[in-house]
């Protein structure tokens, strides 16, 4: 069945008096002004943001310890090349995980009160000040509490950061190009960890400082993206903005959204997952089976797989001749064979080492990419790659599907991050303590199988064909927290997209 034409709910009542909303045509600028303001040129800076502030903190964090040998503040060498998240045991990343999660529960409400772009500005500045703490151990070896004091800091930024970012970008797309939408941003985030793997052999103090540059220079980048009042959709419609409400509204709205969506819950568990399996995949086999410049090859290979991996879950999720439900099964069923045939074949290599095992506690027994044991390894963890950028994109596609409210879906994209942030926060924990790998693989198996198994109930009975200001509690609040009717909420909503 094809889909009816989607649309956008930015709109006024028809003048019928039934609350049908009919999506309002503006005409969008000309020339470069209308190249810059294009909603794929405003998520492609989106993109360029996070390259240069969570991305090369991902690089920074795979040199191991931030180029330190004291892993108690930064991260542990062995897995100096993961370009990923932060090892296990280090109290800087402690303080980061715990205040991203509490943080961006309720970032959506920042978001929506100060407004997006000045989110993402200020969920930048953490990053900066994070590497420079690694600077200034190169300085002072004593300045430990300085760096966790930063990523302390870095956690509150981070959960304002990726709200921001989640919301422009599932709101700026219409609903048939969602997934292309998270797919550009996805690729040019990505390239942050490639960057990161290849510098994993050289890092020095200069390093750092280059890192602290671009760091400073994508903190910079809000300040010149449109305002998102005035970008215009490529189906002509703007996003549905409409109050600028007060903290109290703000609180209100965050639990509107809730009440009015409790099928978003259904997601959670694939959110708690959705960075559960980085332990395993980074220090469990990438940090314990191979040596230093191997590792960074993987890494490398890693992130580059997270690149093919969204593109071909763009080609899925948004095909213009298939329901959109038809291709939120086909996307499920996707993920859901990866998950199993991925995990079955690290099954087969998890079973024969251990934390105890020779290649694990000794570095000179670790694979080396010239050795002919390390071609179907590989190819696992480049599979690993293209799983991790499969399920990212399927989760926000699925958010998605559910709104095309930017204030609903800040409200989402921080379920998301503060949810999956205490997932990573107990499963680095789980590593720390020295929990068998088997049982972290097992955990992760098991997570993701499970996450999957909820969210197929809210595809069924949450996923439309299209999504209508009728199906939206959020967009219709005023700015006292009051759910208005549809066609005044339609109105209303028409009278301030025209400002």
């Amino acid at each position: 069945m094809a889909d009816p034409v989607e649309k956008n709910y930015s709109s006024s009542d028809d003048g019928s008096g039934t609350g049908t909303t009919q999506p309002e045509i503006f005409e969008r600028p000309k020339g470069f002004r209308g190249r810059f303001s294009h909603p794929a040129t405003q998520v492609a800076l989106l993109g360029f943001v996070c390259f240069m502030c969570p991305g090369l903190f991902n690089a920074l964090s795979g040199i191991g310890g931030g180029g330190q040998l004291d892993e108690t503040t930064g991260n542990i060498p062995c897995s100096a090349s993961t370009a990923t998240q932060s090892i296990p045991g280090a109290n800087a990343n402690v303080a980061l995980y715990s205040t991203f999660s509490v943080m961006a529960f309720f970032a959506g409400s920042v978001n929506n009160k100060l407004g997006p772009r000045l989110t993402l500005q200020l969920g930048s500045l953490g990053y900066g000040l994070y590497t420079a703490g690694f600077l200034v151990l190169n300085i002072h070896p004593h300045a430990k509490a300085f760096v966790i004091a930063a990523g302390a800091i870095l956690g509150l930024c981070a959960g304002l950061l990726w709200t921001a970012q989640g919301s422009l970008m599932m709101a700026y797309p219409t609903e048939g190009d969602k997934a292309k939408f998270i797919a550009i941003f996805w690729a040019i985030f990505n390239l942050g960890g490639v960057v990161g793997a290849a510098v994993a052999f050289g890092t020095n103090f200069h390093t750092k400082i280059a890192f602290l540059i671009l760091t400073i220079i994508g903190a910079c980048i809000p300040l010149f993206m449109v305002n998102p009042r005035n970008v215009i959709r490529t189906d002509g419609s703007k996003l549905p903005i409409m109050r600028n409400p007060s903290w109290k509204v703000e609180l209100i709205g965050l639990y509107v959204a809730l009440k009015t969506d409790p099928l978003i819950v259904l997601l959670f568990p694939m959110f708690f997952a959705s960075n559960w399996f980085y332990t395993w995949q980074f220090n469990e086999f990438n940090g314990a089976l191979f040596n230093i410049r191997t590792r960074s090859l993987n890494s490398m290979l890693y992130w580059s797989a997270q690149i093919i991996g969204s593109l071909l879950m763009a080609v899925v999720l948004d095909r213009k001749n298939v329901s959109r439900r038809t291709r939120a099964y086909a996307g499920w069923f996707i993920v859901f064979v990866m998950v199993f045939v991925v995990h079955g074949w690290a099954y087969h290599y998890q079973k024969e080492y251990t934390r105890a095992s020779p290649i694990v506690t000794d570095q000179t027994q670790r694979i080396d990419f010239t050795e002919k044991r390390y071609v179907g390894r590989v190819f696992l963890y480049i599979f690993f790659g293209l799983l991790d950028a499969m399920w990212q994109t399927m989760v926000y596609w699925m958010m998605g599907a559910m709104s095309n409210d930017p204030s609903k879906l800040a409200y989402f994209a921080g379920f998301y991050k503060s949810i999956q942030s205490a997932g990573a926060a107990g499963a680095w924990r789980a590593d720390a303590i020295l929990l068998p790998f088997m049982n972290v693989f097992a955990s992760t198996w098991a997570l993701c199988a499970a996450g999957l198994v909820f969210a197929l109930p809210m595809i069924y009975l949450r996923v439309k064909e299209t999504t209508a200001l009728e199906d939206e509690a959020v967009a219709r609040m005023d700015e006292d927290g009051h759910i208005l009717p549809t066609d005044v909420a339609a109105a209303k909503i028409a009278e301030k997209t025209r400002e």
